[in-house]
């Protein structure tokens, strides 16, 4: 059996003094995005404590494909774990230039649900293994999980699970899940959809959104069969680093890398 991966995520966006900086964020409920630091030295932190490997999101229209080609490539200078770049990937020549710049797969989100061909043309260029299709999703009322699209603002009235089952159709390799309800609370993971997309699919899924405790994850793992839980906030807040996160949940009895 596949070990599981424990995936620290990236949030970037224009910040700094004079707003023209791309730094790292933390998020609520996909708003409020409060400054971290620096990308490339909150990279070297997780490469430093042997991080799984690396997920990066510009959730920033503003920070444009040229500055994410070359922070893909300060990157890859530095650290030497597998790095999902992603963030308003509409082409198969960006996919193919961020590749070449270090990215050793491609998250696709908006320009993937608007344009589901972009999946298959991916895969069929580059692999199935390097295109990732990540999803953001909210629970209505009635307890169907609606797809959301452009960082959370665009409710497309479409279904996760009927979403999942198209994008593994059209050649994804993996799904990254987020909940929007659950981004930045800590009240822990959806691992109701996370559970109910990872028995739908037969390609990994990595679920995210939530995680305030290690028992979270932990939680997250017994409870799924997922591939990967991804988190952010919780590895900005803590006092407790990512070497002593996975050894609590190596602790619990989970094969995890």
């Amino acid at each position: 059996m596949a070990k599981k991966r424990l995936i620290p995520k990236l949030l970037l966006q224009k910040g700094g003094y004079h707003s023209s900086q791309n730094v790292v964020v933390r998020t609520k409920l996909f708003s409020n995005p409060i400054q971290i630091g620096e990308v490339v030295s909150q990279s070297k932190i997780f490469q430093d404590q042997i991080a799984d490997e690396l997920t990066i999101l510009k959730i920033d229209n503003d920070i444009n494909f040229e500055e994410l080609k070359g922070i893909a490539n300060a990157i890859a200078d530095e650290i030497f774990m597998p790095l999902t770049m992603g963030g308003g990937i509409d082409s198969i020549d960006k996919i193919r230039q961020l590749l070449s710049s270090g990215a050793d797969k491609v998250a696709l989100n908006t320009h993937a649900f608007e344009n589901p061909t972009l999946i298959q043309e991916a895969s069929n260029n580059f692999g199935s293994s390097t295109i990732v299709v990540s999803i953001d999703y909210k629970v209505s009322l009635s307890g169907k999980a609606i797809v959301y699209t452009q960082n959370g603002k665009k409710d497309t009235g479409v279904d996760l699970l009927d979403w999942a089952k198209k994008a593994q159709a059209r050649g994804a390799g993996e799904l990254l899940l987020c909940s929007i309800d659950k981004d930045g609370s800590r009240t822990g993971l959806d691992v109701v959809y996370g559970k109910k997309i990872q028995q739908l699919v037969n390609i990994p899924v990595v679920i995210s959104g939530g995680c305030g405790l290690s028992q979270h994850f932990i939680e997250g793992f017994l409870n799924t069969n997922v591939s990967g839980i991804s988190a952010g906030t919780f590895f900005a807040l803590q006092d407790q680093n990512f070497i002593q996160t996975r050894a609590q949940i190596q602790n619990s009895g989970i094969n995890i890398r």
